[in-house]
C-alpha cells in the first residue's frame, strides 16, 4: 500500500529533535511521498534542506502563506518569485496560499493581492497550487473564478465545509479537497459531507504538526499519522483502506507529475 500526505509542514522546528525517526515512522506505515508546502521567505532553506535530505519522497512547493502577508508582500513574493525561476529550483507547485480573515483582517486587501498573484505563477508556469481558505469561501470563490478556463489545478487545503460548499469548489476542474484530521474527529460533520464526493476528487494530508487525527488528537501530528485519516476515509466511504490509498495516491501523483520524477 502506498500513500501520499499531501500537505505536510515537518520541516519545521517542532520537527529538530527527531526528523529522522518521523521520516521513518512515515514510511512504515506506507507513505511514499511527502508534499511540502511553504509558508514564508524564512523557512524556505529549511524546506529545500529537508527536500534535498530525503530526495524522492520529500518535495517542495513555493509560496506565501494568507497569515504571513503584511506590508512588506510584494517584497516577499518578489524574493519568493526570484527563487521558483532560479535555474537549480526544484519546487513542483505554489502553496500555501490563499485567504484567511479568521483571527484578522488587518490586511485583507494586501492577503487578495497576494492570492491572486500567486495564481496567476500557477497559471503561467503550468503548476499546481494549494488553497488554504479560512472563513473566506466567497472572496475564494471570486477570485478562482477569474481564473476558470486557464488550466488551472490544485488542492483545497484542510476542507472542513458543507456539502455547498464542497460543490461550490469542486466546480473547478482539476481541483481536489484535501481531507486531514478533522474528518475523524467525534463532532466533525464532515464524514456526511464527503460520502458524495467522489473519490477521484479527494486526497488525503496531515498539515503536521497540527489537527493530529484520532487517536492522536493534541499531540504533535507527523506524517505516519496520515494512515489514521485514511482508514477513516476508508470508513466514511465504505471501500477497502487499499482502495482509497491507491486512488489518493494516484490522484497526488496526477495533479503532481511525481510519476514523472521517480
Amino acid at each position: 500500500m502506498r500513500i501520499i500526505d499531501t500537505h505536510s509542514h515537518i520541516y519545521l522546528e517542532e520537527f529538530d529533535d527527531d526528523r529522522l525517526e518521523v521520516v521513518a515512522r512515515a514510511k512504515q506505515v506506507g507513505v511514499t511521498s511527502v508534499i511540502l508546502p511553504a509558508i514564508d521567505l524564512v523557512t524556505l532553506d529549511r524546506l529545500e534542506g529537508m527536500c534535498r535530505e530525503n530526495p524522492g519522497f520529500c518535495y517542495p512547493l513555493i509560496g506565501l502563506h494568507p497569515e504571513e502577508v503584511k506590508e512588506d508582500f510584494r517584497e516577499v513574493l518578489q524574493s519568493m518569485k526570484n527563487r521558483l525561476e532560479a535555474k537549480n529550483a526544484s519546487y513542483i507547485g505554489i502553496g500555501e496560499i490563499g485567504l484567511d480573515f479568521y483571527w484578522d483582517s488587518t490586511y485583507r486587501e494586501q492577503q487578495l493581492e497576494a492570492f491572486e498573484t500567486q495564481l496567476r505563477w500557477a497559471v503561467e508556469l503550468r503548476m499546481p497550487v494549494v488553497i488554504h481558505s479560512r472563513n473566506a469561501h466567497r472572496e475564494i470563490l471570486e477570485i478562482m473564478n477569474k481564473f476558470k478556463g486557464q488550466g488551472l489545478k490544485g488542492i483545497f487545503h484542510c476542507f472542513c465545509g458543507t456539502k455547498e460548499e464542497a460543490l461550490d469548489l469542486l466546480q473547478f476542474e482539476g481541483f481536489y479537497l484535501g481531507i486531514g484530521g478533522v474528518l475523524t474527529f467525534k463532532k466533525s460533520k464532515l464524514p456526511d459531507v464527503i460520502r458524495d464526493i467522489p473519490l477521484t476528487r479527494l486526497l488525503v494530508e496531515t498539515d503536521s504538526p497540527y489537527l493530529a487525527p484520532v487517536p492522536h488528537r493534541g499531540k504533535r501530528n507527523e506524517s505516519s499519522f496520515v494512515y489514521d485519516t485514511l482508514c477513516c476515509l476508508a470508513g466514511c466511504l465504505n471501500l477497502p483502506v487499499e482502495t482509497v490509498a491507491e486512488v489518493t495516491t494516484n490522484n497526488a501523483e496526477g495533479l503532481f507529475n511525481l510519476g514523472k520524477m521517480a
